[in-house]
């Protein structure tokens, strides 16, 4: 997988876990009491849960993981190729790319209208035999 498809993985991954660590905190947060103007919150629902890891140790284990992939990610970004010649080199050849793009346009343009012209002239000959076959005149 190149570099650039790794960095998108990575990505979606740090997205991922951000997602479920916000979901999972949501989910299993005790209720807080917002100010002394509110009446207290009812107390947390006593769940039994097949998980292993209390409240108070998962937003550790949840902003760890984060971190881990966020270094990661740093990790692949140092590894990215790094330009040679700056800024100015790189719009010097993006330039010269956007002429080679320009001549390889305009070759094109004219293959495609000397193909429409022979495309043109096959539709002419095919019905000028089709009009033969019909009309079963011998070719002049």
């Amino acid at each position: 997988m190149d570099i650039i498809s790794q960095l998108q993985e990575q990505v979606n991954s740090i997205a991922a876990i951000t997602f479920n660590a916000f979901g999972t905190l949501q989910r299993d947060a005790p209720p807080v009491q917002l100010s002394p103007n509110y009446p207290e919150p009812p107390p947390a629902a006593t769940t039994v849960t097949d998980e292993a890891t209390p409240f108070p140790e998962q937003p550790k284990q949840l902003s760890a993981g984060l971190v881990k992939a966020a270094k990661q990610f740093d990790a692949l970004v140092a590894a990215l190729p790094l330009s040679e010649g700056g800024e100015e080199a790189q719009l010097k050849r993006i330039a010269e790319l956007q002429v080679e793009n320009d001549l390889i346009g305009q070759e094109l343009q004219k293959q495609l209208e000397a193909a429409e012209k022979e495309l043109k002239q096959v539709q002419e000959l095919f019905g000028q035999a089709a009009d033969n076959c019909l009309n079963m005149k011998k070719p002049e």
